[in-house]
């Protein structure tokens, strides 16, 4: 008889989600689901706006990485007018959009994938968050972690306006420009950045890779699966958060594809399933073959791992040293260790507080020509960056007045849905035997998602059938009063 193990909600992540495990007659794992029931819908509503509106809409996507979507909206919108920046408001963009991945990227290292290491793979549930991260490394060091992001977030409010949902992007620049104060408090902060990353990275080390249990999690079959990756690079195909060219790699390193975000739409589609609002794209000259890894299966993955393994190295030489280390001890590049994902962030960084320092100590930072104002009318326009969760796209089309007529988004975690679904169902498979499910086994099962650092509140796009929804009226004492709902069975 057929035995349904749920984990409702599940935790660590941004947006909500569940997984359904169900059990053979032998206790063992038939199937597993990463089901994600929440619907955002912004394509839609957006419709009818102004263009010159989209990077102060789209931010309200989410509460967790709204500077990516700032980002990608307003360099859309730049597309949408045919207007370039000035070199000084792309380095201030760039800072802004550096301060936010690093500060991101410290976010889930320490409050959200961290405590499953530095706690402990199967601690007590009560100990793997946060608190029990400070309780395992010292008050000095969460007071460390608090402070970088407190300084760095810092940058996103003076030149953004405010840290949540950003006001900085414009048609063809920014808002505001540097002062001198701004920029010797800015220098320091990136300054210090760098060594909170160095901080970073050695704690993983010392925590992490002196375990040999954690290490041979890492490089473990459970949490493997050899897919396509996908990445911003610049022009020498390294890393690159705020722009570039799209390029893809197949399961054996080779470059598969690269192209302008302006041609996505002839590399990706996405595929849609009944039982989720999230869509789940694939690599069009592949094709959707289901929920399969493997060169012929068009499933690509994104984010820090993808990133790195898309590329041909980081574009600073701290983190290029860090970058050779991690792919030296996983065995070569590509690697294909989902909670390599975890490394790979921490590379990224540093590569971020590096790439700050150098965007500070340009001298065309503090020029006064900050925007070019539009003069064409607009039409299409397409903007990509890559958010801490992977490849952004933000694309528009709009009447010859600015308003939108259309909009497409595909979000850093929908690039990484199918990969999700096929890591929790190999992870469930892998750990969960003769029925034996543990608390700490489930949470095993959850890290598979969790590497991924997804965000389902921005990833929610699709709407393939009804909406079910179940309302239920409870009295003071917990007593079901009335229970209302619709389209359930």
């Amino acid at each position: 008889m057929t035995k349904r193990v749920t984990i409702d909600p599940i935790t660590r992540l941004e947006g909500h989600g569940k997984i359904e495990i169900f059990l053979d007659d032998k206790g063992d794992v038939a199937q597993a689901y990463i089901q994600v029931p929440e619907l955002r819908g912004f394509e839609k509503f957006s419709e009818g706006r102004m263009a010159e509106e989209m990077p102060r809409i789209t931010p309200k996507i989410c509460g967790v990485c709204p500077t990516a979507h700032h980002m990608a909206s307003t360099k859309a919108v730049d597309d949408l007018y045919k207007v370039e920046p000035p070199r000084t408001a792309r380095l201030i963009r760039e800072l802004v959009y550096n301060a936010f991945m690093l500060e991101d990227h410290a976010l889930h290292f320490y409050f959200l994938g961290g405590p499953d290491f530095v706690v402990g793979l199967e601690a007590p549930k009560a100990e793997r968050n946060i608190l029990g991260v400070i309780g395992k490394v010292g008050l000095e060091t969460g007071g460390k972690v608090i402070d970088m992001r407190k300084r760095v977030r810092n940058i996103i409010t003076t030149l953004g306006g405010r840290v949540i949902h950003p006001v900085l992007g414009l048609p063809g620049g920014v808002s505001r420009g540097l002062t001198p104060e701004n920029r010797e408090e800015f220098a320091k902060t990136a300054k210090d950045a760098v060594e909170f990353a160095r901080f970073s990275l050695d704690l993983f080390g010392s925590v992490v890779l002196k375990n040999k249990t954690y290490v041979d999690t890492i490089v473990g079959d459970v949490y493997k699966h050899r897919t396509y990756y996908m990445g911003l690079v610049d022009e020498a195909n390294k890393v690159s958060f705020y722009d570039g060219d799209i390029r893809v790699v197949n399961p054996s390193g080779k470059e598969f594809a690269k192209f302008p975000a302006r041609d996505y739409l002839k590399h990706v589609a996405e595929h849609v399933e009944t039982w989720s609002f999230v869509k789940f794209p694939y690599l069009k000259a592949v094709g959707w073959k289901g929920f399969v890894d493997g060169e012929k299966s068009g499933i690509y993955r994104v984010a820090p791992l993808a990133r790195l393994n898309a590329s041909d190295g980081m574009a600073t030489p701290k983190a290029q040293a860090e970058h050779d280390r991690m792919y030296e001890t996983l065995g070569g590049k590509p690697a294909h260790n989902t909670l390599a994902y975890h490394w790979a962030r921490l590379v990224e960084l540093l590569y971020a507080a590096e790439r700050m320092v150098e965007l500070v100590k340009d001298p065309d930072i503090m020029g006064t020509d900050i925007r070019t104002l539009p003069t064409q009318k607009p039409s299409e326009g397409v903007g990509v960056v890559e958010a801490p969760r992977g490849t952004l796209i933000h694309h528009f089309k709009s009447d010859e007045r600015g308003v939108i007529t259309q909009a497409n988004l595909i979000v850093a975690t929908v690039n990484n849905a199918p990969a999700i679904c096929m890591s929790v169902e190999r992870a469930a498979k892998g750990l969960i035997k003769n029925g034996n499910v543990s608390d700490g086994l489930l949470n095993m099962v959850e890290m598979a998602f969790r590497a991924y650092d997804p965000c389902f509140a921005c990833a929610s796009h699709a709407l393939p059938g009804r909406t079910p929804l179940v309302v239920e009226i409870r009295g003071a004492d917990g007593t079901l009063i009335r229970r209302l709902s619709q389209f359930v069975d």
